[in-house]
């Protein structure tokens, strides 16, 4: 089994870090996925014959690697997804883009419609049907000159969770996520399925859903795209 790098657990939830290149939940590619993960481990760890109870409270996309949080019982897992829902539960990400952005710091707010046919989403004009509302705000962190170009390094707040939401944004401002096949060109004729790419969920804030306590999970970006920056604590 693949060993689980745990941030934090108690009796009634969880965070890890979830590797690039394994999905959440389970998919078509019957690959090992973070949920079934999670429980093995749960259920190695007790002295019950029962499956353990486990939700997932937030997606990551499968390239994309960083912290996740999951709920241990039915009730917080329902006060966890209303927090999430609600805006309650604050999601960082680390990323690097190909290009530079208009200003070193601002506001994305799209609307995003879901093809799932080709498992992607893009930016469309409000009011297309079945589009939806992205927010998101982002800092430029710094920009480097490269033998690929130049590499901007951005910290981004998450406030809407939609289908590839912040790889479709940044990619309809010209500035696609390093190593990513689907959204930017400069990536798009790889003939890899899946690679690593330059985005990541560095930090997770939240109440806890029992105590209230003020809870921060963090982890900093791995991965090869990372591997182009000098990496510091933000």
């Amino acid at each position: 089994m693949r060993k689980l790098n745990i941030l934090y657990e108690d009796d009634v939830m969880l965070a890890c870090v979830k590797p690039c290149g394994v999905p959440s939940q389970g998919d078509k590619s019957n690959d090992s996925d973070m949920v079934t993960l999670v429980k093995e481990y749960l259920f190695d760890k007790s002295d019950s014959n029962d499956e353990p109870y486990l939700a997932i409270i937030h997606r990551l996309d499968r390239p994309v690697g960083g912290v996740m949080i999951f709920a241990k019982t039915p009730e917080v897992a329902a006060k966890l997804s209303d927090d999430m829902q609600d805006g309650n539960i604050i999601k960082y990400y680390q990323a690097i883009v190909t290009g530079e952005l208009p200003d070193e710091s601002g506001e994305l707010c799209d609307y995003l419609l879901k093809d799932g046919k080709t498992n992607t989403a893009k930016v469309v004009q409000k009011g297309t049907k079945g589009a939806k509302l992205a927010r998101l705000y982002y800092e430029v962190l710094d920009v480097f000159e490269t033998d690929e170009g130049v590499l901007s390094y951005i910290l981004i707040e998450l406030e809407t969770g939609r289908h590839h939401q912040i790889r479709a944004q940044l990619a309809s401002r010209g500035c696609g996520i390093w190593g990513d096949t689907k959204y930017n060109p400069a990536f798009s004729k790889t003939k890899r399925k899946y690679v690593e790419i330059g985005l990541y969920s560095s930090r997770i804030e939240l109440e806890h859903p029992v105590t209230g306590e003020h809870l921060v999970f963090k982890n900093e970006p791995e991965g090869k795209a990372f591997d182009v920056i000098e990496m510091e604590d933000y």
